[in-house]
């Protein structure tokens, strides 16, 4: 193969201002979350009348503390969006004040319930890709592209709320890679960087959509699984560890056997108080899958 020249090197080529069937014009209302749960999300106001709430009939949910079933609402009337308040308990706050209906103006912060906070914009194609980009880098972990600690952190809290509040089923399961500081050792980091992200690749392939998958320290990883007794959990927690124990890692050649200790743990155990609690108790099963023997799922008693 021949050698680039400098001047193939830095050669610009002429590129189209705008993908072609990609609209540059500014005309899609959006709401974009700033604070709560959802941070970072986007959500495209293509209806006449979005319902924002906690409920299960809301168009955009949102099922952070202080948040009613059918908070407020945004109608679109052809250039305006008209922002209302439903009756909700706490109310819906837009440039500081209280309100029952206001007309939005891009940029306009809505705060519902007790930390929620919305942006109300106009959105094209190109700021759509943009704020995608934006809100994948932010939450997601940058080796194995799984959720980061950060987003698990705030995600454990509000489901742990909404799932005490509403009496549903909520579990935690927890596991880290068994030896992993031989794996490092013998093979390398660049080996051990690999087994992360092919590990939680793997993993991904058996975790529910509705379920959060997080990289939570440096070879731990937790799947929060909404709407998960204890039982369910352990079922979710034996997959993993045979869905990893039962693959083949292989770098630069070499085979390298990986196996997972799993802990699990779930609210309905009265001694759980608090989402502190919940993600400790998970831990300390953990810990006994690996003080008894490893490549095992240890329930939290």
């Amino acid at each position: 193969m021949s050698k680039a020249t400098w001047d193939d090197i830095t050669r610009v080529e002429e590129k189209p201002p705008v993908p072609i069937g990609v609209s540059s014009k500014r005309d899609c209302p959006c709401l974009l979350v700033l604070a709560g749960s959802a941070m970072g999300e986007m959500y495209k106001l293509t209806r006449e009348r979005t319902v924002i709430g906690r409920g299960q009939k809301a168009h955009v949910r949102m099922i952070d503390d202080g948040v009613s079933r059918e908070h407020c609402e945004i109608v679109i009337q052809g250039d305006k969006a008209i922002l209302h308040d439903l009756g909700s308990t706490n109310g819906t706050f837009c440039l500081g004040m209280r309100i029952d209906r206001h007309e939005l103006e891009d940029g306009d912060k809505i705060l519902v319930g007790a930390g929620t906070v919305l942006k109300f914009t106009y959105h094209d194609s190109l700021d759509e890709v943009f704020q995608r980009q934006m809100y994948e880098s932010a939450l997601r972990d940058d080796l194995t592209k799984v959720f980061n600690k950060k987003y698990f952190t705030d995600r454990i809290e509000s489901e742990f709320a909404y799932s005490s509040r509403q009496k549903l089923s909520l579990a935690l399961v927890t596991f880290d890679v068994d030896h992993f500081k031989e794996v490092n050792d013998t093979h390398g980091h660049p080996a051990g960087d690999y087994v992360l992200a092919e590990l939680a690749a793997t993993v991904q392939t058996v975790v529910r959509v509705e379920d959060v998958f997080a990289r939570v320290g440096g070879e731990e990883f937790s799947i929060i699984c909404r709407g998960a007794d204890i039982v369910q959990g352990r079922i979710v927690a034996e997959r993993v560890r045979q869905t990893v124990g039962n693959h083949l890692f292989v770098y630069d050649g070499k085979r390298i056997p990986i196996t997972v200790s799993v802990g699990v743990a779930a609210i309905q155990d009265p001694r759980i108080q608090d989402a502190q609690g919940f993600v400790a108790a998970a831990d300390h099963a953990l810990y006994e899958a690996k003080r008894t023997g490893r490549d095992r799922v240890c329930l939290w008693r």
